[in-house]
């Protein structure tokens, strides 16, 4: 029988969580080594009480238990190797390797045995589940219940938090099974007790994390927190940090104690212990110690009499008890004085206070980031107004803060502390062109460094946009041109010819010319007006030179193709931000080669444009002037056209003229024209050019075609 035994592979269940190593049997004892930490467990054989050999999620597992009531768990065996180490433990050690399987049934009603370290739930004589009492944090009682809460295991993704167990009532008197239980468990369990008198007692504090009122106990090693629903024993030991923080409105003031590992209130952690005073409340503190022992213990930090403001004595005491530094603001101010900054965190409000060292936020929920685990920060501009802006902290881990709707005011000193402890500013080279304007414009300025491009790029845009809508509007004028009036004139003809057939008597020749001035009237008004598009088309020529483009324009239009090869799938927002990162990443090199290309795009457009004043425009009023000269000859309307009056009495007999056109004129049309005034006539040559243009667009576009 060899003297040594080995086994690679085996795990061994620590508080939950499995830790891969070594195990290695000798005549001495037990040894396992963790692969991952190498830390060396080591079990004398002497001290082995018990070895039980059963079946696990692993295959099988060894479960050894020692006199002084230590057990040690380790998985991973093979089911043949169970008579090898029988052999063994009773060749060395002495011990009978039992075989005890867990039981299955899944039942939840049976009895609890405890033995040493361990709560065992049994069905019969099988266990169930057992449970090391060393990892219970709280045992509390109710009625007939008893629960029990376990320290969180932050090596594992799921932790168990907490047991309840049922305990009936029974018929012996004098013996309480619930207090008998809770007994149990508090003589072996990792539980803080309050044992002897508390050195001082802070009544009614207002506390914002966890929210409520709490009594806090100072004990010698322990702070105790009582509440009227939750009470919390912490150990001085978690604590980490102490924080002594103003309030904006400068009569309050936050104390902020940092813990790790946090409380637990369900499966809610708390990291941070907040606690809200007024400077105006004063207290007078004694001790419960004697003056000998104050001065032995604390070394002058605290006296057994002392008196002030409640805050003052709170820190101080804590201070002395937890023997951390007190970190406070430093020399940042805000805009209004301050010595934090109004924002939102997660869409609730609060206060961040720069510090010496790094950044906190509070209350809901509280965040402290230090200067050494942050990868950079960005100025951001707010989502939903331009009157504020948002401080982005990302850290090395990947974790992202976003702390928004900041005032604008505050910008200039939040980035000249940022800029003075040396952090990694994101879109340094924005804000850096932006400190010589003055802050009431940040609201103009952009979230990253490829925006310093984006407002010639918007102008360009809105340029290129007005060009496609004068095409547009173009087509859409001359449409207008050519179909309107016709249309206009044709309702006028069909309504004229309905009164010509009852022109014969003179009284409804009368009423007709009262209804039609309004109707000639609208016409004109109508038509006025669109001699101004013609007046503005002339200033936004489709066939004028386009501006030429800048020099970031011109590089990005040649390597658009080129980003989004190199990048597959993206947006056009994003290949944009993407080019203007690489545009500032440029040397001044090439840079100076499009700048170069702009130049001479710039002196092409300027030169085109000269030869477009010169030439371009007289050729095109040129090719109008004929138009217009061409309206009057049409075929068929003469002089008796030419004088027809305007005026509201003669406007019945010039419809019918133009109706009738070259076959007939009436003796009374003529007559008409020879009795007409010369007031008459002047009117008449004003509404007989108005008149004569729709025809000529007619003409014009007709023959266009």
């Amino acid at each position: 029988m060899a003297d040594t035994l080995e086994f690679n592979e085996i795990y061994q269940e620590v508080k939950g969580s499995m830790n891969d190593g070594r195990l290695r049997l000798n005549r001495q004892g037990v040894i396992f080594k963790n692969s991952k930490t190498g830390k060396v467990d080591n079990i004398q054989a002497s001290e082995l009480a018990e070895g039980i050999w059963r079946r696990v999620a692993l295959g099988h597992g060894l479960k050894l238990l020692t006199k002084n009531g230590h057990v040690y768990k380790y998985d991973g065996f093979r089911e043949t190797e169970f008579d090898k180490l029988s052999d063994f433990f009773k060749t060395h050690f002495h011990l009978d390797l039992a075989e005890k399987d867990l039981c299955v049934k899944g039942w939840n009603w049976g009895t609890v045995k405890f033995g040493g370290q361990l709560l065992s739930f049994d069905i019969g004589e099988q266990p169930v589940f057992e449970i090391p009492l060393s990892n219970v944090s709280q045992c509390t009682t109710g009625k007939n219940e008893v629960t029990l809460e376990f320290h969180q295991n932050d090596d594992t993704e799921v932790s168990l938090m907490e047991v309840r167990f049922y305990v009936p009532p029974t018929q012996e008197d004098g013996v309480d099974p619930v207090e008998a239980f809770a007994q149990n468990v508090l003589s072996k369990a990792d539980v803080i007790q309050a044992t002897g008198d508390a050195i001082c007692i802070f009544r009614e504090l207002q506390c914002l994390t966890p929210r409520g009122r709490y009594d806090i106990r100072i004990y010698p090693t322990f702070l105790h927190l009582h509440g009227k629903t939750f009470d919390y024993k912490i150990p001085y030991t978690t604590v980490l940090r102490l924080f002594l923080l103003p309030h904006k409105d400068q009569r309050q003031m936050f104390f902020v104690i940092s813990l790790d590992p946090p409380i637990k209130q369900g499966q809610t952690r708390y990291h941070f212990l907040i606690l809200l005073f007024s400077k105006d409340e004063d207290i007078s503190l004694t001790l419960n110690m004697n003056e000998d022992e104050v001065e032995k213990r604390f070394e002058g930090r605290l006296t057994k009499n002392m008196s002030g403001s409640l805050y003052e004595m709170v820190s101080r005491v804590m201070k002395a008890l937890v023997n951390r530094k007190i970190t406070v603001p430093g020399n940042f101010q805000g805009h209004s004085g301050a010595q934090c900054i109004t924002c939102s965190y997660k869409a609730s409000s609060g206060l961040l206070y720069p510090l010496e060292r790094g950044f906190i936020y509070v209350h809901k929920p509280p965040v402290h980031v230090r200067f050494d685990e942050i990868s950079f920060v960005n100025f951001a501009r707010g989502t939903t107004t331009t009157r504020s802006f948002d401080f982005e902290i990302e850290t090395k881990q990947g974790m992202q803060y976003t702390f928004s709707s900041i005032e604008r005011e505050e910008y200039g000193k939040l980035f000249d502390f940022v800029n003075t402890k040396k952090l990694n500013i994101k879109n340094r080279g924005l804000k850096e062109g932006m400190k010589s304007v003055p802050y009431d414009d940040y609201a103009g300025s952009d979230e990253d460094s490829h925006d310093a491009y984006l407002e010639r790029m918007k102008e360009e845009g809105k340029i290129r946009e007005e060009h496609a809508n004068d095409s547009s509007e173009d087509s859409g004028e001359e449409t207008d041109e050519s179909f309107n009036p016709v249309e206009e004139e044709e309702d006028v003809a069909e309504e004229f010819d309905s009164n010509a057939s009852a022109s014969s008597s003179s009284n409804e020749g009368d009423s007709d010319e009262k209804k039609k001035p309004a109707k000639k009237a609208k016409i004109v008004k109508e038509r006025k007006p669109r001699k101004k598009p013609s007046e503005s088309k002339k200033g936004k020529d489709p066939n004028a030179p386009k501006r030429p483009l800048s020099a970031y324009m011109l590089w990005l239009n040649a390597n658009r193709d080129k980003i989004r090869a190199e990048c597959p799938g993206m947006s056009v927002t994003d290949v944009s931000k993407k080019a203007g990162e690489l545009w500032k990443g440029m040397s001044k090199e090439k840079k100076e080669e499009w700048d170069r290309k702009a130049e001479d795009a710039k002196r092409d457009y300027e030169k085109a444009m000269k030869d477009y004043n010169e030439g371009g425009k007289s050729d095109s009023s040129k090719k109008e002037k004929p138009k217009k000269k061409k309206t009057p000859e049409k075929p068929g309307k003469g002089k008796p056209e030419k004088k027809a009056p305007a005026s509201a009495k003669s406007s019945v007999s010039k419809s019918p003229s133009k109706q009738l056109g070259e076959s007939f004129k009436s003796k009374e049309f003529v007559s008409s024209d020879d009795s007409s005034s010369g007031e008459d006539k002047k009117e008449d040559s004003d509404e007989e050019e108005i008149a004569s243009t729709p025809p000529s667009s007619a003409e014009s576009a007709s023959g266009s075609d």
